[in-house]
């Protein structure tokens, strides 16, 4: 064992240790307060300076984790944030969580991942461990961040420590928080790989080591393709049962009373969040690169994103039986975050929704009562803000479209007042008395 390791494992085991978390969105704040609450003294680091500002008010930008975190953290000489990279240097241990989007081509976009690394090394000294959760293809850690970490002239796994351990989220949820999740670990080397199951053992439950970073990195792939499949296979099963009059929620409903060989997913208006519509894709690429095709999960990638556009057809089917046009028509729609209850609007099929109906000629507001403005997004710059729910609002639009189906939404008001209700989330389910005229989509 060096010295350099021998030093790291000490302060990391005594929870002496200053870790950086660098990237303070949706990933890297939860991490900083579950860093915090475990004893670690953490250096919150992002290019934003909004978000730094925000933070010393003890204001949260992301509004589902609360004020309280932010006000905790503020309150805590264990935590700093800032927009100096200078002060990486301070950090024995360094977590890079920084967005992993796609390119215009759905091409992996590394640019954050790779910008952020070499702002590591221009600080990087012995006895630091960096470790990357950003989601990516197999060998990002070690073909793309170990040269750019070493072309200084510090060696991995002897001056220095890589690894990766994937970020696992699910935001909204209180009962899956990132200290209660099973977490993944893989070192470039075994030094690295121990170092780093060290550091998150004294923060999260249960850390499950693998052999190499690209076991991890292949890993988190593999879940959120998992879930992208399943969906797209009941969005599939959607299209094909609308058609036989079926409906696909009682369909799964039923199916799901079986108690070994079934796991239920369920139908939506299009893929959101910054995971299950990108990381496919991360892998097809990769795959294309050593010269083979994943057919399978490219077909399910091309199901999930025609279902914005399926939503449309259906309203435009809905409004023509009413002797109306989409043309011209006042359309409502009802959440835009990704999923229910959250204020994450990544990826969110509500944008293209919205798109499509501009496009068509039709009117457009929205409520979401956790989203009171539509923020700006990389493909989107959409300018509008939420209404309030009121009877008066929702008889001003001939047609609803539920997107996302917040729990703080008041269906029954909706049933009641909308001239024309179209459902993609099953939100209106056991609501017996609707009066409005609804379908499915």
């Amino acid at each position: 064992m060096t010295s350099s390791q021998q030093a790291l494992k000490q302060r990391l085991e005594s929870r002496e240790a200053n870790v950086a978390v660098i990237g303070l969105g949706y990933v890297g704040l939860p991490i900083v307060h579950a860093l915090h609450e475990a004893g670690y003294r953490v250096l919150g680091y992002d290019i934003d300076d909004a978000k730094i500002e925000m933070l010393k008010r003890g204001e949260n930008y992301v509004k589902h984790l609360g004020n309280q975190m932010t006000q905790t953290l503020m309150a805590s000489d264990r935590f700093e944030a800032t927009t100096d990279p200078r002060r990486l240097g301070e950090a024995d241990a360094l977590l890079l969580c920084v967005p992993t989007p796609l390119g215009s081509h759905r091409e992996p976009d590394l640019s954050y991942v790779l910008d952020s690394t070499r702002l590591v090394a221009k600080t990087l000294r012995p006895g630091q461990l960096v470790v990357l959760e950003s989601t990516t293809y197999p060998g990002t850690t070690r073909d793309e961040m170990k040269p750019i970490l070493e072309a200084g002239g510090l060696k991995c796994g002897t001056d220095f420590f890589l690894a990766y351990s994937p970020e696992r989220e699910d935001p909204g949820s209180s009962d899956a928080t990132m200290p209660t999740i099973p977490k993944l670990v893989g070192g470039i080397d075994e030094a690295s790989g121990e170092l780093a199951t060290l550091l998150y053992q004294n923060v999260v439950v249960q850390v499950h080591r693998v052999e190499t970073a690209e076991i991890a990195e292949a890993a988190k792939l593999l879940e959120n393709i998992f879930r992208a499949v399943n969906i797209a296979l009941v969005n599939e099963l959607k299209v094909l049962f609308t058609e036989m009059d079926i409906d696909v929620w009682q369909v799964i409903e039923a199916a799901s009373t079986k108690p070994f060989g079934f796991m239920p997913f369920y139908p939506g208006p299009g893929l959101g969040g910054h995971c299950i519509p990108i990381d496919p894709f991360y892998l097809s690429w990769k795959a294309r690169e050593i010269g083979r095709q994943t057919k399978f999960i490219e077909l399910a990638g091309e199901i999930n994103a025609t279902m914005p556009r399926y939503v449309i057809r259906r309203l435009s089917a809905a409004l023509n039986e009413r002797e109306q046009t989409l043309k011209g028509a006042k359309v409502l729609i009802i959440g835009i975050a990704y999923k229910p209850n959250v204020d994450d609007i990544r990826e969110s099929p509500a944008a293209e929704i919205i798109e499509l109906l501009k496009d068509a000629g039709a009117f457009v507001n929205y409520h979401d009562p956790h989203m009171p403005h539509f923020p700006g997004m990389r493909k989107y710059d959409i300018k509008l803000d939420s209404l309030d729910l009121t009877k008066e609002n929702i008889e001003a639009h001939d047609a609803v479209l539920i997107v996302t189906n917040h729990d703080a939404i008041d269906y029954e008001l909706i049933g009641k007042h909308a001239k024309l209700l179209v459902d993609t989330r099953n939100a209106m389910a056991g609501i017996e008395h609707i009066l409005a005229p609804m379908i499915k989509a």
